[in-house]
């Protein structure tokens, strides 16, 4: 897999990474739009990893550090790049950036009926935890 970037999102990566998530993507969040990403790079510059294979963009994932927790967000890879380790460099990747900043745990939100997302972070080492319960409040409408 010589030929896979993974690098940081730039300003200028925002219009393509959104259009890919529509494709890429399981389900939707409501920060999937242009000022949603453009707050998150604002915050943190190197939160948005790309990976791309012949300057073509073939997976996301979003590594979020606010100092005492690490989570991960939009993991995706191109339906037509699957199983080849892409999903799997990214977390990689992320995982390096969380011990670089000092994290010491990953944590990451998993649609239960996406199963093929539940294989991909039970192979890159995650495992659910039954005793938690996300809990939700929308602040905006």
């Amino acid at each position: 897999m010589t030929d896979l970037r993974i690098r940081p999102a730039a300003p200028e990566d925002l219009d393509a990474v959104l259009a890919f998530w529509k494709t890429a993507a399981e389900g939707t969040s409501i920060s999937d739009d242009r000022d949603g990403v453009e707050r998150l790079m604002a915050r943190d510059p190197e939160a948005l990893l790309l990976a791309e294979r012949e300057g073509e963009l073939v997976g996301t994932v979003i590594a979020g550090f606010d100092g005492w927790r690490c989570h991960l967000y939009r993991l995706a890879v191109h339906p037509d790049h699957r199983r080849r380790g892409i999903g799997s460099a990214l977390l990689a990747a992320a995982d390096e950036r969380f011990v670089r900043l000092g994290g010491r745990r990953g944590d990451a939100m998993v649609l239960v009926r996406n199963e093929r997302a539940q294989h991909a972070w039970r192979a890159a080492g995650y495992e659910p935890q039954e005793q938690w319960r996300r809990w939700v409040k929308h602040l905006t409408d």
